[in-house]
């Protein structure tokens, strides 16, 4: 397993440690329930420099971006984020990422997930025929994600960038705890506000930055979060997760992610999500909150009142703000209704549940 720059802190702080993406990453330190609550009423610190980092330089960089995402990154403006797919020629997606424009149309830095970056590498380079010049910095990026609504308000001290006034889905960059050229966005995977900050660990940056973050948050009730609650956090908003919720097989459309389907240009699958989007798709992803007591995981059947199975679960868990289970599935789009009842197969009971708009909490 890899580790990351933080991986000693965790584990002196007493973190549950399980390998992800290859990746020997904190899963928990005081409980999920503990820290997902840290980070919805205050603020709390999550070590994802497993996360992938490529930059794309040149003249056709943004051509290249353009060709292999489904949004429109010729909107982007120094300074800008957008949230995109990789769709692949099925009508798939390769993987979800984020595109941070750089410098307009000539260098953009890729965020993809950790267990796609050799994956999305070869398909970005690929399609790569006009001479792009790729970089794949993952090894050498940290990435701390600093949520909560008092995340900005601890961190403010900490840094020259006006971390309090950054706009969502935008960066820069500036000093951070005395380390210069920290990138700082805001596009957080919680729905609880906050930034994440991105630098090489060079010449001892990550234990300053890390310790820098703890001495001025530590006081403040700011604590150290593992995946374990990044997971119930991200689907209490219904935010996808890669190999659950979207994956090779589910089209951007059928997630409810059209949004980030822009047909304003040409892109690897353009033509089947336009038929999607003129004939209808077939099955739906949806949000449930379970009536009957009992937690959905992923793979358990969905059925209708007579029984008959009419999808799956990809995500579901016990959700910290709500005292509830609550889930993700796809199901057969005549059915999606919302407030339509229907049951989930736990085990071998069939228990209730109800479909219901994506934000949870």
């Amino acid at each position: 397993m890899k580790n990351t720059a933080f991986t000693e802190k965790h584990i002196a702080l007493g973190a549950k440690m399980a390998e992800f993406a290859g990746y020997n990453m904190p899963i928990s330190y005081t409980g999920i329930n503990d820290e997902h609550a840290t980070v919805r009423k205050n603020a709390g610190v999550f070590d994802v420099s497993h996360m992938g980092e490529f930059i794309l330089k040149g003249e056709n960089a943004l051509d290249l971006i353009q060709r292999v995402t489904s949004n429109d990154a010729a909107k982007l403006k120094p300074g800008q984020a957008q949230y995109s797919c990789l769709p692949n020629e099925n009508g798939g997606i390769v993987d979800d990422l984020l595109v941070y424009c750089i410098e307009e149309n000539k260098v953009y830095m890729l965020v993809v997930n950790a267990s796609n970056i050799e994956k999305d590498w070869n398909w970005i380079a690929k399609h790569n025929t006009n001479n792009v010049e790729m970089h794949n910095i993952s090894d050498k990026t940290c990435l701390l994600a600093i949520q909560g609504p008092n995340a900005t308000k601890i961190l403010e001290s900490l840094t020259d960038i006006d971390v309090l006034n950054l706009k969502y889905y935008t960066f820069t960059k500036g000093t951070f705890a005395g380390v210069e050229n920290v990138l700082v966005s805001a596009t957080g995977y919680t729905g609880a506000g906050g930034v994440e900050i991105y630098f090489e660990d060079k010449d001892g940056d990550a234990e300053k930055i890390w310790d820098a973050i703890f001495a001025e948050g530590g006081p403040k009730g700011m604590k150290a979060i593992g995946l374990g609650a990044r997971d119930t956090l991200r689907l209490e908003m219904g935010f996808c997760l890669y190999g659950n919720d979207i994956d090779d097989t589910t089209s951007p459309m059928e997630a409810g992610l059209g949004w980030i389907t822009k047909f304003t240009k040409e892109f690897t699958a353009k033509e089947i999500f336009a038929k999607q989007k003129a004939e209808g798709i077939t099955k739906k992803l949806v949000g449930f909150e379970m009536i009957e007591k009992g937690i959905p995981r992923h793979g358990y059947e969905i059925k209708d009142f007579t029984g008959a199975t009419i999808g799956h679960v990809t995500s579901g868990t016990q959700s910290p703000s709500l005292g509830k289970a609550i889930g993700m599935g796809y199901v057969s789009k005549v059915f999606s209704a919302l407030d339509t009842e229907i049951y989930i197969k736990v085990r071998d009971k069939l228990l209730m549940a109800k479909f219901l708009k994506f934000l949870f909490s």
